[in-house]
């Protein structure tokens, strides 16, 4: 049997929004399994949603480089710590590996750092990282990076509280000006704000639908009043929870969060804009990096730090 441990409760607490003993009680059942304590919460109607991003948490940056209409590009690079994150020289480097990302042939993450880095090109961009380290002196990781380019509308990026979330939207446009530039803008907006998993409803896997079923189906047994309902009852409850759920995850469907009367759903908001321009606009695809996204942040113990000194 794994240990319980209190911090192993406040995570999943933090994660879920379940009570401090649900959680504990999750964590027993399961084995101390955080996922699978996750799924129990949910089973029980006692979490909302999975919440993986709430594991995170190295430091470091997103950023994006908008190149021109139709190319950007999007990277994140990690520090160790939140201090070297704000420091203007990791700042500068970051955005040279945007910029080199935004010229990439690179298929993946080794091919890139092999790349001559565009500042210098007596190294590549591996042997550039490496100088930032001594430089630095902190462990430097240049995590993960995207290029979207566009050839048949414009792409439009965004950079959240300096570069803890970047978003980049693709979107085909018969027209491209100034409004249409500052709408899909406001739709980088939206997806940094709400946190989308797909555009649409037609992006949704028949798996991922079985589980969500699965676990509505769950909760539902787990209530007492619910349970005792007719059959078809029930899956009419199931088939109104899965279609909230999944407007509030696409997001076409999502409501657009500066639209006036509260309503308004981002493809509303969109179509509006194309039809103002006498334009077609598709939202066709979005990236978006949360800084320290599915890391382990490293725990600090400073008491122990200070006693090992000491020795």
């Amino acid at each position: 049997m794994a240990a319980i441990t209190a911090s192993l409760v406040k995570e999943l607490r933090e994660q879920t929004g379940a009570g401090m003993m649900d959680c504990k009680k999750a964590l027993t059942e399961t084995n101390g399994d955080m996922d699978a304590a996750v799924e129990y919460l949910r089973k029980n109607g006692q979490a909302k949603a999975e919440k993986k991003a709430g594991r995170i948490a190295a430091e470091g940056l997103s950023l994006v480089c908008v190149k021109d209409d139709h190319t950007a590009s999007i990277v994140e690079v990690n520090s160790e710590t939140d201090f070297v994150a704000q420091n203007e020289k990791f700042k500068a480097f970051v955005e040279d590996v945007a910029a080199q990302a935004a010229e990439t042939n690179a298929s993946d993450l080794d091919a890139f750092m092999e790349e001559k880095w565009l500042k210098n090109d007596s190294m590549t961009v591996k042997e550039a990282l490496v100088e930032q380290v001594s430089v630095i002196s902190e462990n430097l990781k240049i995590r993960r990076f995207e290029k979207v380019t566009e050839e048949n509308g414009l792409v439009a990026g965004y950079i959240h509280a300096g570069g803890r979330i970047s978003v980049i939207v693709d979107a085909e446009c018969s027209v491209v000006n100034d409004e249409i530039r500052e709408a899909l803008h406001n739709v980088a907006l939206q997806v940094c704000a709400m946190g989308p998993k797909y555009v649409s409803q037609d992006e949704i896997s028949q798996e991922y639908r079985d589980h969500e079923k699965e676990i509505i189906e769950a909760q539902i047994k787990n209530d007492p009043k619910e349970s005792q309902k007719p059959e078809k009852v029930i899956q009419g409850i199931v088939m109104g929870r899965l279609n909230k759920e999944f407007k509030e995850i696409c997001l076409n469907d999502q409501v657009f969060v500066k639209a006036e009367d509260g309503k308004q759903t981002v493809k509303a908001y969109v179509d509006g804009v194309a039809k103002k321009n006498n334009a077609d606009i598709k939202i066709k695809r979005f990236v978006r990096y949360e800084t320290g996204e599915g890391l382990e942040k490293k725990q600090e113990d400073f008491a122990a730090e200070v006693a090992s000194q000491l020795k």
